[in-house]
């Protein structure tokens, strides 16, 4: 899993030397975190994401789902907490990028959370103006991206990347 965050009260807590007060689920800038996840072993991502994602459905705004490579089964979701009642997916399009469509959807400050998968690394422009939105809609963006061997050895700044192999 690799992570790259940003100004953040919620992140900032949990960090050394700041108060160890209870975490509000609410932002109050924004972020964006880039999660590199094995599909050979999806069990660990889920293990790390959902409390998040849980944490964050007690927010009265959406989670949005751009482009998961599967479908999201409603059995998973009522199994996993999530609150059904809150999320929408919107499938892959050729008509709309990605990237696009995360940076208007964080901009609207509708969502306490965007998903966007992709296949790539995405460039520093394209992050840049994630993270701009992010913080217009004081929201938590996710770029989901499958472990590659590429993608590990160039182009890593200021990203924490924990191997899976090592829980296992």
């Amino acid at each position: 899993m690799r992570t790259h965050l940003l100004k953040s009260s919620f992140a900032r807590s949990a960090l050394p030397g700041h108060s160890r007060v209870a975490v509000s689920p609410v932002l109050t800038t924004g972020w964006v975190s880039e999660l590199s996840y094995s599909e050979a072993q999806p069990g660990l991502t889920q293990l790390l994401l959902l409390p998040l994602l849980q944490q964050l459905g007690t927010q009265s705004r959406w989670q949005l789902w751009l482009t998961p490579p599967q479908k999201i089964s409603r059995h998973w979701l009522k199994a996993s907490g999530l609150p059904l009642n809150k999320m929408m997916q919107i499938p892959y399009h050729q008509e709309f990028s990605t990237v696009e469509a995360m940076v208007r959807a964080l901009q609207t400050g509708n969502y306490s959370v965007v998903l966007g998968w992709f296949a790539e690394d995405i460039s520093e422009k394209d992050r840049r103006r994630l993270e701009e939105a992010a913080s217009a809609g004081q929201a938590l963006g996710l770029i989901m991206r499958p472990q590659s061997g590429a993608s590990c050895s160039s182009g890593q700044k200021n990203r924490l990347k924990i191997h899976s192999t090592l829980y296992h």
